[in-house]
């Protein structure tokens, strides 16, 4: 019989604590899932960040709208999504924060952190709508077999 893939769903609310309680889901189940705890730090900050950008940029603050935030625990990896009710984004028209005339503004640096911090990270618009974003971070046992390199990195659809 093949393993049960364990599945989180949680809607939020477009309030700032949301923010606090998706870091707050992921960092006791990264936790509890074995990762350490400076991955269990890196994973919080990426949905901290992601559901910022989704509260902030997607929604815009809109408390009508809701973030969907998902965590699904497949063999080798944790995939976690949060997709908001906005009109979505192109990844290609974030500016790159290290760029020398980037370096004073304050966007795009969520999204650097969470390229950096997840082992995948893809932006692809809502089936209904809004921004996907989809990270994924290679379960600890499964990162000694697979040498430690992405399959998907830093992808759009």
């Amino acid at each position: 019989m093949a393993p049960q893939t364990k599945r989180i769903e949680v809607t939020l609310e477009s309030v700032l604590e949301s923010v606090d309680l998706a870091e707050s889901i992921v960092m006791r189940v990264s936790g509890a899932a074995g990762f350490g705890e400076d991955d269990c730090h890196r994973i919080g900050m990426s949905i901290r960040e992601g559901v910022i950008n989704a509260y902030n940029y997607g929604n815009q603050k809109d408390r009508r709208k809701k973030i969907f935030f998902t965590i699904v625990f497949e063999p080798e990896k944790m995939v976690v999504r949060i997709l908001d009710q906005g009109t979505g984004f192109e990844l290609s028209a974030v500016p790159d924060p290290l760029a020398e005339e980037n370096l004073l503004r304050t966007s795009g640096r969520g999204i650097f952190l969470m390229r950096a911090f997840m082992d995948e990270f893809i932006v692809r618009h809502g089936s209904e709508g809004g921004a996907e974003l989809i990270m994924a971070k290679r379960l600890p046992a499964s990162r000694h077999d697979n040498g430690g390199s992405a399959s998907s990195r830093d992808k759009e659809s």
